[in-house]
């Protein structure tokens, strides 16, 4: 195996802090929170006194000022957790960022300090029941008005949806100009005429809260308005790449986890007389797949090295989230085959590991957006 290089010290103890939090105070709840449809909403608080939440938030508004590499080193950790991770990098590394970037000082002293500590939770409400992908075919409208702008549509698939208490909303606020009229709106949760539908049943992430948002004549404040009127489809765009990292960074670390899961399995289990791993099907399998996760981490440290650099292109963070996905479903989906009948039972850790992989071929833009994006390169 390559030694990976992106880590340091520091970075070294973090991740081994998360992964004795992780195994001693989640991974017992993982099945009732699947069958609850809910993480217990204490686990935001702890993982905001453990520095989990927000770390590259800087310490002025109760962040740690890190780099980006503890937001990669959470995502691996959590790997084993279904959706708690992808809800904490949304919270962490998708929302606050938005903050930091575009909001004014005195929005970012109210709202990211609370973000830190758990107290409040972020979402991103971009998709709508009829435009998925297509970000500029957004309906949701901002009019202006006297002292900010009425705000009116709705929101599907909203990650963190039900619990949150603030969305960053896509709008037009220019109906007739396309994506050149698309805004960001900061909205907090107690806005009047801001309601949450009930949480979405999902075929995987089933913990993991997932709503539909609605806004009936809501009434934002002018400084909640993040950034320039009418510049929010380059913002989003100048995010995407990042998001799309981050759900490389998770298929890569979930389908380790599989496998490891489908080794150790194989190695137990015994048919014919022999254990399943003695037979050369099984071993070449799991070879093939063990090769293609480490090409596959290979090029996600590199993509990451490039982040931290901040010289990661869109394309090359739309090659390693679709490649990515798509390696991880193949992975999950091996490993349920080589379990046997046992790998279609809820109960085992790789049956929830291949309804939870199928969901990352589709958000954060389909794979087949990323291969668009792709080609405009060649």
């Amino acid at each position: 195996m390559i030694e990976r290089t992106l880590f340091k010290a520091d970075h070294q103890a973090f991740r081994e802090s998360i992964r004795q939090f992780a195994q001693k105070e989640l991974a017992p709840h993982i099945v009732r929170w699947d069958d609850e449809g809910a993480v217990d909403r204490s686990v935001w608080r702890q993982c905001g006194e453990l520095g989990i939440l927000c770390p590259t938030v800087p310490a002025e508004y109760g962040g740690a000022g890190v780099d980006r590499l503890f937001s990669m080193i959470v995502l691996e950790e959590l790997a084993p957790l279904g959706g708690l991770g992808i809800s904490l990098s949304m919270h962490s590394d998708i929302v606050a960022p938005y903050l930091m970037a575009f909001a004014t000082s005195a929005v970012k002293a109210k709202y990211l300090p609370r973000m830190a500590t758990g107290e409040m939770i972020g979402a991103l409400a971009m998709s709508e029941p009829g435009t998925g992908s297509d970000v500029k075919a957004v309906k949701t409208s901002a009019a202006k008005v006297s002292g900010g702008y009425l705000l009116n549509g709705s929101k599907i698939f909203i990650s963190n949806g039900f619990e949150c208490g603030l969305a960053v909303v896509v709008a037009k606020t220019d109906a007739s100009a396309g994506a050149k009229g698309i805004s960001l709106f900061l909205v907090d949760a107690s806005m009047a005429g801001f309601k949450k539908g009930k949480k979405l049943k999902k075929v995987g992430l089933k913990a993991q809260d997932t709503a539909e948002l609605f806004f009936d004549n809501v009434l934002v404040p002018s400084e909640h308005l993040l950034g320039e009127e009418n510049k929010g489809f380059g913002y989003l765009m100048h995010e995407l790449p990042w998001e799309r990292m981050q759900i490389a960074i998770a298929a890569v670390a979930s389908a380790e986890v599989a496998l490891g899961l489908t080794i150790a399995y194989t190695r137990e289990r015994h048919a014919f007389g022999k254990s399943v791993l003695d037979f050369q099907n099984t071993r070449f399998k799991l070879a093939e797949l063990r090769s293609e996760l480490q090409i596959a981490q290979v090029f996600v440290d590199r993509c990451m090295e490039l982040e931290l650099e901040k010289r990661l292109d869109p394309a090359t963070a739309a090659m390693a989230k679709y490649w990515c996905t798509d390696l991880q479903c193949k992975v999950v989906d091996e490993c349920v085959q080589l379990h046997g009948g046992y790998g279609f039972m809820q109960e085992y850790a790789v049956a929830r590991a291949w309804t939870d992989a199928r969901a990352q071929r589709i958000y954060g833009g389909t794979n087949e957006i990323m291969k668009d994006i792709i080609s405009r390169t060649l």
